[in-house]
């Protein structure tokens, strides 16, 4: 038995504009669509429910192809400093979070931007010892890439003024050479995180059900999610997962990139490409080459133009790379690269080039920020999908253009060119580095302005349709999955997800895109959200 749904502006995605009366939907599949006289002759004695949309706006559901699933919990359990201005409105809010909190307690903290602050100085070691020295302080950078603590941070994870530089982190210090505080890449990161406490199970199922309830209400079926080397290692966090969304019933799309480092377990607790549970999967071994521009870490062919003792950070060497991408092949799988600067971007293609994907698999490039024209002939003919975050646009600029040579902005952030090149993109917003909120993508993409911001965007050129960002978190995401045949459209035999909103998306003004809010979220034919 199963659902009709009609009364609705019903979008295939097939197409611009096309669009269906109606559908009939049945164990999870859509079985057909047409008028509603038709399927309700049809489909008669099989209906068991009728959803009335009430006019409003129905479209496969929308896919976020990139993010951390976990962290995007702890984001919404955790001190929030993206919203707040300056250094001086994140010292007073930890000062007041510290008069409040017992001594020896840990406090976490996420999204710190220097760039978005008047005056961009950093908070450093001294600045934390002001506020307490007897609370272990941890702030994360928005981007994550990069990280600072206090003295009494360094002492509990037992980290020495002669503290040497793992290859691939960064750890930072004053001109006197005492260490300031501030470590760069997850190689320096790791060496605080490792000391966290309070990363048990039910942290982090508690992270994960916080995180999916939040995107039901976004209108998100799913997510390519990056977590399983962060919370005590795989097995505790792939056990999280199940438990959440199978066995709490949680329904939601998870499909999980490897973490390099990952990688063994999985494949010794005999985990596959592809292969998982009803609504878990494994998907492609994420491998980061590099690290960000906000932190001077993303890996450019030319030095910084506002820091010229720098290009950034290699998190591998060319030949370590090459490795990964064999150990990858090996297990069968293709590769989820983080490569946001074009030198990073050249040794993934490089890699690829040398060690392709079995025939059909597509690799991904997450982020493709910084890519010099000659990189994108050469991604255009390879089986390559990038993995872009729209959102990323308003976020960077201004900024980005002090610090990256002009020269290498040209076809940067391009996602115009990129699909006009037949480049396959799918949309995603790294959450928690940006607001999970597909919503917010999409209208980065079509404007590529800020929000509630007088500015006229970036680079108008690369502006996106409508229809082409929406078609980023379906079929995009789809694609990158190797699902584009199940889901990603309203055809006859594709999953039953599906995301409503309260008004037709492709027809209001761009600028009205920002009010479109998710009254409804269907996965696998179950409605798991409903705004009455």
């Amino acid at each position: 038995m199963g659902t009709l749904w009609y009364n609705g502006s019903i979008y295939t995605m097939i197409k611009e504009a096309d669009r269906v009366e109606a559908l009939f939907s049945e164990d999870g599949v859509i079985v057909d669509t047409g008028s509603l006289t038709y399927l309700k002759q049809e489909y008669a004695g099989n209906i068991s429910r009728e959803i009335d949309l009430k006019g409003q706006t129905m479209l496969p559901g929308l896919v976020d192809s990139h993010l951390h699933l976990v962290g995007h919990g702890e984001r919404l359990l955790r001190l929030d400093l993206s919203l707040l201005e300056g250094r001086e409105a994140v010292l007073r809010i930890l000062k007041e979070k510290c008069a409040v909190t017992p001594a020896g307690k840990w406090i976490v903290a996420e999204g710190w931007n220097e760039n978005e602050w008047t005056i961009p100085d950093l908070i450093l070691r001294d600045d934390l010892d002001a506020i307490s020295t007897e609370h272990p302080i941890v702030l994360k950078r928005i981007c994550r890439h990069a990280l600072v603590v206090n003295s009494c941070a360094l002492m509990a994870a037992d980290i020495m003024e002669d503290a040497a530089e793992p290859a691939g982190g960064v750890i930072c210090r004053y001109p006197d050479g005492r260490l300031n505080g501030l470590l760069k890449e997850s190689q320096a990161q790791n060496l605080i995180l490792d000391s966290l406490p309070g990363i048990d199970q039910d942290y982090i199922e508690t992270a994960l059900e916080e995180a999916i309830a939040d995107a039901y209400k976004l209108g998100l079926t799913g997510g390519h999610t990056e977590d399983l080397h962060y919370y005590n290692g795989f097995e505790p966090t792939y056990e999280a997962f199940k438990s959440v969304i199978e066995d709490k019933g949680m329904a939601f799309r998870a499909n999980l990139l490897v973490h390099h480092e990952a990688l063994e377990d999985m494949l010794a607790a005999g985990g596959r490409y592809q292969e998982g549970t009803r609504y878990i999967k494994f998907d492609s071994m994420k491998i980061f080459t590099d690290g960000s521009l906000g932190g001077h870490t993303a890996l450019l062919s030319e030095p910084y133009a506002d820091q010229s003792g720098t290009n950034g950070v290699a998190i591998f060497t060319e030949t370590e790379l090459h490795q990964w991408v064999q150990k990858a092949r090996q297990a069968g799988m293709p590769i989820a690269a983080h490569a946001i600067g074009d030198l990073a971007f050249e040794y993934v293609l490089d890699a690829i080039e040398a060690f392709p994907p079995k025939f059909g698999l597509h690799d991904r490039l997450i982020h493709a920020q910084i890519v010099r024209p000659d990189l994108l002939e050469r991604a255009a003919v390879l089986p390559v999908i990038f993995d872009i975050q729209p959102g990323f646009v308003p976020s960077d600029f201004p900024w980005v253009e002090e610090k990256v040579p002009a020269k290498l902005l040209a076809t940067s952030y391009a996602w115009k060119t990129y699909l006009r090149m037949g480049i396959i993109c799918a949309g995603g917003s790294d959450a928690p580095i940006e607001p999970l909120n597909p919503i917010f993508g999409i209208h980065a993409a079509v404007t590529r302005a800020k929000t509630n911001s007088e500015d006229a965007g970036y680079n108008l050129g690369e502006r996106l349709t409508v229809f082409e960002a929406f078609s980023l978190y379906t079929k995009g995401s789809a694609a990158a999955i190797g699902q584009e045949k199940r889901r990603g459209r309203i055809i006859k035999g594709y999953d039953a997800d599906f995301t409503v909103f309260d008004v037709d998306v492709f027809a209001v003004d761009p600028e009205e895109l920002l009010k479109a809010e998710a009254v409804m979220t269907v996965i696998d034919d179950r409605i798991m959200y409903h705004k009455k």
